[in-house]
């Protein structure tokens, strides 16, 4: 029987835990354990999960000092899993427990990583579905991993895939293309969504926006954290590029007799873009000496082993 662990964030769900609990119970086809993370709840959240592990012993709750959100909060539950699968989910019973089985049916087929597509979501279209489906779509087009529903928390994974990625800002939602990037086969299918009816969303258009700026630095991360000279110097030489260009045009208009240095802005636009250009070419620099000291301070290489034979 499948051993699994299920990390469930929570902020101010006082009146879904004792339900949540009690679909969890009833889930039979497998062993678990329910990892429960305040994240600084401000409701009564805090003693009903207290109540609820002295209750169940399949129950372990870590408190937060203060609310650090939803990433930090599936860090943490990570970190404490015990059994070789992780699911996460949210707290809110927008997430159907018993999807669980199905994911892990899908993974005895060979699979790293089973997302969960909210393929019928129960959310408002405008404010929710549409500019997650935006998101979705960027998501997949600069990582390259293909998956319609990033957002849905419910995934399972094999706990060595997320045993060594550190999470910060927004980037649990990436975790799938992290894990596609170190190799391991993700898929995803459909799940289950059910409207929200106690307690209100943490998610609005802002942290979209976030999400998108945590995806830059994902797409960074990806493509050069071990050469991030070649990102930064060719960013510094398409800016002397452009230097180049806007001089060149301030010189043929000057020699034209169709306009003098001081009458256009071009030499002051090819200026600013050789600064530019030289700035990023000393960051590429610096950020080359910060990945070294990294990598050589802390032993650590540039390549993963998946195992070797004979040793």
């Amino acid at each position: 029987m499948e051993k699994v662990s299920i990390v469930i964030p929570v902020y101010n769900e006082e009146d879904n835990l004792e339900l949540l609990l009690a679909k969890l119970q009833a889930l039979t086809d497998f062993e678990w354990e329910a990892i429960f993370v305040n994240d600084g709840s401000k409701d009564q959240s805090t003693e009903i999960l207290d109540e609820l592990a002295q209750k169940e012993a399949r129950v372990k709750v870590v408190h937060f000092l203060k609310n650090y959100g939803q990433t930090a909060a599936m860090a943490a539950g990570f970190a404490n899993a015990q059994y070789d699968i992780v699911v996460p989910m949210d707290a809110d019973l927008q997430n159907d427990p018993a999807d669980i089985v199905h994911l892990l049916a899908k993974m005895t087929k060979g699979y790293d990583v089973v997302s969960g597509w909210r393929k019928d979501r129960q959310d408002a279209t405008w404010t929710r579905v549409w500019p997650s489906n935006l998101a979705n779509s960027l998501i997949s087009y600069i990582t390259g991993v293909k998956l319609h529903d990033y957002g849905c928390t419910l995934k399972a994974y094999k706990k060595e895939v997320i045993q060594e990625i550190r999470l910060y800002g927004e980037m649990h939602r990436f975790i799938p293309a992290y894990a596609a990037w170190h190799g391991a086969k993700v898929t995803e299918i459909e799940v289950k969504h059910h409207p929200r009816i106690h307690g209100q969303t943490k998610y609005g258009l802002g942290k979209t926006f976030r999400v998108i700026l945590d995806l830059l630095v994902v797409k960074f991360l990806m493509d050069y954290p071990t050469r991030p000279m070649h990102f930064f110097g060719l960013a510094g030489f398409y800016g002397f590029l452009l230097s180049f260009i806007f001089a060149i045009w301030a010189i043929v208009l000057k020699l034209l007799a169709l306009r003098t240095f001081s009458s256009t802005p071009l030499p002051m636009i090819s200026a600013i873009f050789f600064v530019v250009g030289m700035q990023l070419i000393l960051m590429g620099l610096l950020a080359e000496m910060v990945m070294r000291n990294s990598y050589e301070g802390q032993n650590k290489t540039t390549y993963k082993i998946r195992n070797k034979v004979n040793f």
